[in-house]
């Protein structure tokens, strides 16, 4: 598998330095006219549904009480250093410097009438910035007659500027690109400054809503209305630039929110039950704000009854003491380990982590434990990922092709425990071991019994520096992995006081290695409760990550969604790659059964494939490369071909020679839902009886010792 190299940081002083320059580019110039068609005709399917707007306005309470804003981890930026001003004689324009890096010119010596306008019209303005009778919308949530004052759209470009102050909040369903005109923001613990590139936002009925919470300005000393003004000028016609430059002071943040359509996005609402995925669900309905400038944007902001993502006092303690520890000097890359029991916010407290993280440092390093509920690839898989770009949105909105992955095959771990962990040590081993990027270790919500012991075991498999061990209520979950307790409890694999299978983590004969235990309580609503609303249960979510992963297959380009069985698959001979199950055993002669019409992980076993002319059949699972997953959506054994769907790219197909078939199965909206069949469809039968023996799904769980294996009888 051929792995993407990255340039090592020499040296401590680089490792944390603001690295958001890296990501600017220069301001970002208005669309050209010839995509106002495009992006026109892609607000109708932007927007809300009617089904959902008519049953809000139906039934939306008519409640303005506002409760407190939610108070977010705070980013400091560095200082910034204003060039001294060019003498207007001198007929340059003047750059001012932007923490970012970025950079944008003032007005020529000659200035426009609208310049001129502006100045007259300042006047009235006291020192502040602040017009005196302004209408000031005070800190909060920004909703009803506030984005009204607040928001000014370009119907012909199906775009929308918004001003917010210092602490003011959109809490919003649906989906857009967010670009950061002037000031700066903050969306899930990342930066957003102006001058950096456009950030897609993704807030979905299936996780909570997103919010944008403005932050205070880098420079305090800062009221140029007139770069306010040509910054706007970009994007506004006149008489709607004016109306937003009154709303604009020093502390203001200008963002602009645009109507994004995407392969995903198209895929996704091709299907019937996933149509109203990108809308607030019945129990936001009655806050949500229709009648806004953003609406047509394929947004929907909420009103204050949605409290939308909190944050516990601990934990923005637990990351701020991730961060400093990490901009300290450490004699080794920080490795963070979250661990806690099920729908008590892990994933949401590690992307926050990861967009935290990504204020300060260029990447991150992220391990995937969690076979359940995977950040990056489809249920089954264990990876190692380097994250370069902000996390905005829930999994499905960011699957990719880790550097490093490997195929369990099952979204849970109980049935063979030591197959887990030498995946993870095998990893583990493929990391190099000189890079100074922080490593965040994500683990499975199992926490009882085996579950507990294989967390203790990966606290002594890897250099932990810190653990975060999130928890709810006044009853604890499971013991607190603290360095005191590791020296006393019993893994799977290791035993106290440091003994591992793995020399090369830990030192023989060495004292007990220290790390940070840090405690979360998790305070959201509905901690430790499954959601019981449409698209909100563990097993949708893993449905919408392969479909997402899916998507890849669709092209890129505009144009109606192709369904799977009309794109051309791929001709793969028997002779050419190993076949095999890795979650049951399967009788030889069942195995083409089992697998046509499957998901398999395409992997690339180290030794080289013999055949005598018929198929390869595994039978022990192996612990090998994956590069990626495909739809077997055939098999010639007349021919010996199977037919392979994939998104992969052929260069990378070519070393694929094992085809791994695992319990992670098509959603059925595939098989059953497809557009364009005529008859019978295929994959699907309704002749079939669970009552014959053998028909139900077998568990075999291999983690459980017998009496002969304790030394009991």
């Amino acid at each position: 598998m051929k792995v993407s190299k990255h340039s090592q940081v020499k040296g401590k002083s680089h490792k944390w330095k603001d690295v958001r320059g890296k990501r600017c580019r220069p301001p970002v110039a208005a669309p050209s006219d010839s995509s106002s068609s495009s992006s026109s005709s892609s607000s109708s399917s932007s927007s809300s549904g009617p089904v959902v707007a008519e049953m809000a306005k139906e039934h939306r309470a008519a409640a303005k009480k506002k409760k407190p804003s939610v108070k977010r981890l705070k980013s400091k930026a560095k200082p910034v250093v204003r060039p001294k001003a060019v003498p207007p004689e001198s007929g340059c324009k003047k750059t001012h410097a932007r923490s970012n890096g970025g950079s944008t010119f003032a007005p020529d010596a000659e200035e426009s009438e609208e310049v001129r306008d502006w100045r007259e019209y300042s006047r009235a303005f006291h020192g502040n910035g602040v017009e005196a009778d302004a209408d000031v919308v005070p800190p909060g949530r920004l909703d009803g007659d506030a984005l009204h004052r607040c928001a000014q759209r370009d119907d012909r470009q199906n775009r929308a500027v918004l001003v917010m102050q210092m602490d003011q909040t959109l809490c919003f369903r649906g989906k857009c690109f967010l670009t950061c005109l002037y000031g700066r923001v903050e969306v899930m613990g990342f930066t957003i400054e102006e001058g950096q590139q456009s950030y897609p936002l993704f807030s979905p009925a299936s996780h909570c809503p997103l919010t944008v919470r403005a932050l205070e300005s880098a420079d305090s000393s800062r009221n140029d209305r007139t770069e306010a003004s040509h910054i706007l000028q970009k994007y506004l016609p006149s008489a709607s630039r004016k109306k937003l430059l009154k709303k604009v002071s020093s502390n203001s943040s200008v963002i602009l929110l645009e109507a994004m359509e995407t392969p995903l996005t198209r895929f996704l609402s091709s299907f019937a039950d996933l149509g109203e995925l990108f809308s607030p669900p019945v129990s936001e309905l009655m806050s949500a704000v229709l009648d806004t400038p953003l609406n047509g944007l394929g947004m929907i902001p909420l009103a204050s009854a949605v409290e939308g993502l909190k944050t516990s006092a601990s934990c923005r303690d637990a990351l701020n003491a991730v961060v400093s520890a990490c901009k300290g000097d450490m004699d080794s890359c920080a490795v963070i380990l979250v661990c806690g029991t099920k729908n008590v916010g892990k994933s949401t407290f590690i992307r926050i982590l990861v967009n935290t993280l990504l204020n300060h440092t260029a990447s991150v390093d992220y391990l995937e434990g969690d076979l359940g509920q995977t950040e990056f690839t489809p249920a089954g898989c264990l990876c190692l990922s380097t994250v370069r770009e902000p996390l905005l949105g829930p999994p499905f909105t960011h699957q990719n092709t880790p550097e490093h992955m490997i195929y369990y095959g099952q979204s849970s771990c109980e049935s063979d425990l030591d197959r887990y962990l030498e995946s993870l040590k095998s990893l583990w081993r493929r990391r190099s071991q000189n890079r100074e990027t922080p490593v965040v270790i994500n683990t499975m919500g199992w926490v009882k019994g085996f579950g507990f012991q294989l967390l203790v075991d990966m606290v002594r498999f890897f250099p932990v520096t810190h653990v975060v061990q999130l928890s709810h209520g006044a009853a604890a979950q499971c013991p607190a992995l603290t360095p005191e307790f590791l020296r006393t409890a019993h893994g799977c694999q290791t035993r106290p006081p440091a003994q591992t299978a793995l020399d090369e983590f830990t030192e023989s004969h060495g004292p007990p290695r220290s790390y940070s235990h840090l405690g979360v309580q998790s305070e959201f609503e509905g901690v430790a409760r499954q959601g019981t609303a449409k698209h909100q249960r563990t097993n949708e979510h893993r449905e919408l990550s392969l479909l997402a992963y899916l998507s890849q297959l669709q092209s890129p380009d505009p144009g109606p969604v192709r369904p799977l069985h009309s794109l051309t698959p791929y001709q793969v001979p028997h002779a050419a790659v190993a076949l095999g199950t890795v979650h049951c055993e399967v009788a030889p002669t069942h195995t083409f059964y089992a697998a046509n019409g499957g998901l398999v992980g395409l992997c690339c076993l180290a030794e080289k494939v013999a055949s005598r002319g018929g198929p390869v059949l595994l039978a022990q699972p192996p612990i090998c490369p994956c590069v990626g997953f495909g739809v077997l959506r055939g098999i010639d054994a007349a021919r010996g071909l199977y037919f392979l769907l994939t998104p992969v790219d052929p260069s990378v197909l070519r070393k694929v020679n094992c085809l791994l078939l695992g319990a992670i199965s098509l959603p059925p909206c595939i098989v059953t839902t497809q557009s364009g069949f005529e008859g019978e469809m295929p994959y699907v039968t309704t002749d079939y009886s669970f009552d014959v023996t053998g028909a139900g799904k077998l568990r075999v769980f291999k983690g459980l010792m017998r009496p002969g294996q304790t030394g009991t009888q």
